[in-house]
């Protein structure tokens, strides 16, 4: 690759969010290219890879448009179909609900992503990391300059877009979860209480085994370590432990502006993780379409790229701000004594819950 090539768009960030900004930027006619450390991307490991199925994404989201066109997950990228999904508080007496989802094999998704983004004309320069960004160039800690009109940062909540250009305090949950093998249920669990205070934890199914982990705030955690809780819960399932991985989510929900120049941030860079539940990879998504069609309308009729936080206030703003009141009331009610919390779980505040996990307005008359 030329050290002097111009791009219309680089994207810091191989993931869903990058790779699917970059799949739009490109339809738009732009010269686009993406920039990852990694190689391939998708490995190694960083979440616990469950999605809703589109339908459900329709109920979850109802303001985002052509769902179908947006999230195109191949067969081959599905461990698992799901159609329950128990919450389940410290007493382990779940509630239980219908919920169409899918639990992912994410390396092949991640990788379905990029092939995609390749089919519309979108480039990439894996396995190289950038340094810093200064104005319209991307520099490379290999020490080549590229050039853009519009740089996209994609790449988390360590993005270097992010931590050279933004001031953002947020809240990073520290998360641990295995691959494990054994017979588990259908139904994707999530655990509520000490078992994972400030946070959850999860078990979702796969062909084989599961994905089990769980997130928590260490200011809630009274000295113990994530590590010891995640020994805890894992030692629940005692299947053989076929992967170990750590990361970490971004669970203040959005930050206060995505654009600053011609510098945009998306995904978890952006805090498009809902802090109810946690789910980053089709809200990631979501964010990564309405980005890239606006940098190519940008680029092509100059509409201004402040336009991108506008449309995702239009389609994501009300499930936003609902996730966030969830969150900020579930960790007060975390706070509480186990046998409290096993109190709250009952008949009479099912669909409270219900409508807390899936960003819905907790209460109907509010």
């Amino acid at each position: 690759m030329p050290e002097n090539e111009a791009w219309d768009v680089i994207i810091v960030g191989g993931g869903p969010a990058g790779s699917t900004t970059a799949r739009y930027a490109a339809e738009g006619g732009l010269r686009v290219l993406v920039i990852d450390g990694r190689d391939p991307i998708g490995s190694p490991l960083q979440c616990g890879e469950l999605v809703p199925a589109n339908d459900e994404m329709r109920r979850l989201c109802p303001d985002v448009p052509d769902i179908d066109d947006l999230f195109r997950t191949p067969e081959h990228a599905i461990s698992r179909l799901t159609d329950k999904m128990h919450i389940v508080p410290p007493n382990g007496k779940p509630l239980k609900f219908d919920f169409e989802g899918m639990i992912l094999d994410r390396i092949a998704h991640d990788e379905a992503l990029v092939e995609l983004a390749i089919s519309r004309g979108a480039e990439y320069l894996l396995g190289t990391r950038v340094e810093r960004v200064e104005g319209d160039a991307v520099l490379l800690k290999d020490g080549r300059r590229l050039e853009a009109s519009v740089i996209v940062g994609a790449a988390g909540h360590n993005d270097p877009i992010k931590i050279g250009h933004w001031e953002e305090n947020v809240l990073n949950i520290p998360v641990k979860f295995v691959l494990m093998d054994g017979d588990f249920s259908n139904a994707v669990e999530l655990h509520f209480g000490s078992v994972a205070p400030g946070g959850y934890a999860w078990a979702f199914p796969k062909q084989g085994g599961a994905n089990v982990g769980l997130g928590i705030q260490r200011r809630l955690s009274k000295g113990r370590s994530l590590n010891d809780y995640a020994d805890d819960f894992f030692a629940r399932y005692g299947g053989e432990v076929t992967f170990r991985g750590a990361g970490s989510l971004p669970m203040s929900g959005t930050i206060k502006s995505f654009v600053k120049g011609n510098y945009l941030l998306v995904g978890d860079a952006a805090g498009m993780v809902l802090p109810s539940n946690g789910a980053g990879i089709t809200i990631a998504m979501i964010g990564g379409r309405i980005a890239g069609q606006v940098i190519a309308e940008h680029v092509t009729i100059g509409t201004p790229l402040i336009e991108y936080e506008r449309r995702w206030g239009r389609q994501m703003g009300k499930v936003m701000r609902n996730s966030k009141r969830s969150f900020r009331l579930g960790s007060l009610v975390f706070r509480l004594p186990d046998w409290m919390v096993n109190l709250s779980f009952n008949r009479l505040t099912r669909g409270i819950i219900w409508r807390a996990v899936t960003c819905r307005r907790m209460f109907w008359i509010l």
